[in-house]
């Protein structure tokens, strides 16, 4: 079982399925915190991206869908650059 790191959190789920999740995850943090302005919900967006980077991080390592990885990456970058254009 994997441990998310800011939040202490442990799940049973494989690589794949805890990436989607994660960057479903971060997706509509990043909606909701840009739409909201806030600065508390910018910084727990930016911190889902980075916990959804570290995921697909070890994803990469197991060999798993190089396709799927490279698609949830493209999702990812547009939930960066969402956020960088709310922050400024």
């Amino acid at each position: 079982m994997d441990q998310i790191n800011h939040t202490g959190l442990i799940s049973g789920m494989n690589d794949i399925s805890q990436l989607e999740a994660a960057v479903k995850s971060a997706q509509k943090m990043v909606g909701s915190a840009t739409m909201q302005l806030d600065p508390e919900a910018l910084e727990h967006a930016e911190n889902a991206i980075k916990d959804a980077k570290e995921i697909m991080n070890r994803s990469t390592e197991t060999g798993v869908d190089q396709l799927f990885i490279s698609e949830q990456k493209k999702l990812l970058e547009q939930c960066e650059h969402q956020l960088s254009e709310a922050k400024q």
